[in-house]
């Protein structure tokens, strides 16, 4: 099989190296679409399920909401551990699921277990799904602020308003972004219309809280009456009842008693108010301020989405498409972490690429020899990066550390391929089908020596491999990409290697590069000769002298000897 591929290569010369031509150009372009972050995600596959249910105690919120929902979803298919948080007005269920499986599948699971079960939940109460995000999908971080803030400490109304515009306005704005997946708002107040209403009163007139509860809920909507045919025309009949203010409010009726109405006035204070907090947002750690944090979806592209994000910023900036000439100023953005996270993984290829080059040439002493060697260099990352597309590998710190580490062990398997070659083409001054057979030979040779010696590296990673949870999702990476390269350089060895060989190598003289030659100068037998002379100066005996310098007692006098 492996005289074949290299038989089949070299009767096929020309259409391999126009399909190597081609997988370059994809492989740059695969190179550019390649999925970017400053580390790999170790966050599990998890849905959470989250339920408000306001004014309700932790005991209650346990007992009414999330036990029957924990029963709901007892027995789902994949599921590895189960979990709950409850809080104040809030339950919080946390679904973890294997690796191996599809978080969509998932969610979709989920929602028909809350489907049959949402018939028993509280009035009022609706379970709903997380974000499809994870524990690092806080990509972007901003503030809402003014050309003259500063530091300066903002009102209530001025917090109030920037809250109104994050929720309503930006938070709109940057959803619709492809690859985001939630903006959740920090800092602020939430407006709210409270009415506040008076025991006494309600008391006077004999009222329960509950009728004015119902008579609030009531008088706020709009209600359809049909259509009306007139002629030749129709008339939508509506009837509007939506509050616009808080003299709406106070204006509704509660009760009629005798013929004389009792508006909520009555019985109640309305004005506007805030939601109760729990926490801010404060700005540089002087004063508060109103912003949000952009999560993107599970998988995505952290630097293709922040592009996105800070582009579409930029937009709205520009535009002034926020009301009062806010400004939405970030403070946090992961694509600084992403840029600084791989130009150090750049940097370190680069130099590895220079080193391997540089060493290449200096050890071979040929330059047609070392461009051969070179074209298997520069092909394996590229086909590596299109692998790494295919299998859902991101570029990081650890598959791309990976890559450095396999960039001396790229070309060994074309090294040794290309040294036979170029040896026995040195010892026949051949041309045409008959250098081509020379060189099917050389390679046929040193083809199974090769394989296996690539595939005992490959096989050193195999325990990384089979790593799971948090470590294989930190360290399989670097091990699928050296693995990957691995192969791809071994592959490229046996087809690139030999067609290039015949179109480059012409043969030579086999005598060593000067570099070998001073290698092998007797500059050992001298350094011997100077340990001896200080040894005899210094009268240190051999054994004191380091293991391997112990053979020069021949140079040392008997009486320094032990």
């Amino acid at each position: 099989m492996i005289q074949s591929l290299i038989r089949a290569a070299l009767e096929q010369r020309l259409v391999l190296v126009v399909i190597s031509v081609i997988l370059l150009a994809f492989g740059v372009d695969a190179a550019r679409k390649l999925s970017v972050d400053a580390f790999p995600d170790v966050t599990n596959v998890q849905v959470q399920i989250a339920t408000e249910a306001p004014g309700r105690s932790p005991e209650e919120i346990e007992r009414l909401i999330t036990v029957p929902l924990e029963i709901a979803m007892t027995g789902l298919p994949a599921m590895t551990e189960m979990r709950s948080l409850n809080k104040p007005g809030l339950s919080l269920i946390t679904l973890v699921f294997s690796d191996a499986t599809d978080v969509y599948f998932a969610r979709q699971l989920v929602m028909e277990r809350l489907i049959e079960v949402r018939g028993r939940m509280p009035e009022g109460v609706v379970p709903v799904l997380g974000p499809v995000s994870t524990g690092l999908g806080e990509v972007f971080q901003y503030t809402l602020d003014k050309p003259g803030d500063g530091t300066r400490e903002l009102t209530r109304e001025e917090l109030v308003q920037r809250r109104i515009a994050q929720d309503w306005v930006v938070r709109p704005l940057l959803r619709s972004i492809p690859g985001v997946a939630e903006i959740n708002s920090q800092g602020g107040f939430v407006k709210q219309y409270q009415v506040r209403v008076n025991p006494d009163r309600l008391r006077h007139y004999n009222l329960s809280l509950n009728q004015v509860f119902q008579s609030v809920a009531d008088n706020n909507a709009n209600a359809g009456g049909g259509v009306l045919n007139q002629h030749a025309e129709q008339y939508l009949i509506r009837s509007i009842g939506l509050v616009r203010s808080i003299d709406d409010f106070r204006n509704i009726v509660v009760k009629t008693e005798g013929g004389t109405p009792v508006y909520l006035r009555d019985v109640a204070v309305v004005e506007e108010g805030a939601a109760v907090r729990v926490g801010g947002l404060l700005k540089d750690g002087v004063t508060e301020s109103v912003g949000g944090v952009v999560m993107m979806l599970a998988g995505g592209n952290a630097k293709q989405i922040v592009g996105r994000i800070k582009a579409r910023v930029d937009e709205i900036n520009a535009k002034g498409m926020l009301p009062g000439g806010l400004q939405i100023v970030p403070y946090y953005d992961r694509s600084e972490l992403v840029d600084a996270a791989l130009a150090t993984v750049v940097k370190v290829l680069a130099e590895g690429v220079l080193f391997v080059v540089v060493v290449l040439f200096l050890f071979l002493g040929d330059v047609r020899s070392s461009l051969v060697v070179i074209a298997t260099l520069v092909l394996t990352p590229l086909l590596t990066f299109m692998a790494m597309n295919q299998l859902g590998i991101s570029a990081n710190l650890m598959s791309l550390g990976g890559l450095a580490i396999a960039i001396g062990l790229m070309v060994d398997g074309s090294v040794v391929v290309v040294e036979n070659a170029f040896a026995r083409l040195s010892h026949h001054a051949v041309e045409g089908e008959r250098k081509i057979r020379v060189i099917f030979d050389a390679v046929k040779e040193v083809a199974t020596p090769v394989i296996f010696g690539v595939g005992i590296i490959i096989l050193v990673f195999l325990p990384l491999m089979t790593l799971h949870g948090m470590e294989g999702k930190m360290f399989a990476p670097l091990a699928y990409t050296i693995a990957i390269a691995l192969g791809v350089s071994l592959l490229l060895s046996l087809t690139l290697t030999p067609v290039l060989s015949s179109y480059l190598l012409k043969g030579g003289s086999e005598e060593d590069t000067r570099l070998i030659r001073w290698l092998k100068t007797p500059w050992l037998p001298m350094l011997n000769w100077a340990v001896s002379t200080a040894a005899r100066h210094f009268s240190w005996p051999c054994w004191r002298l380091p293991p391997h310098w112990r053979y020069c007692h021949c140079w040392v006098p008997r009486s320094f000897q032990r």
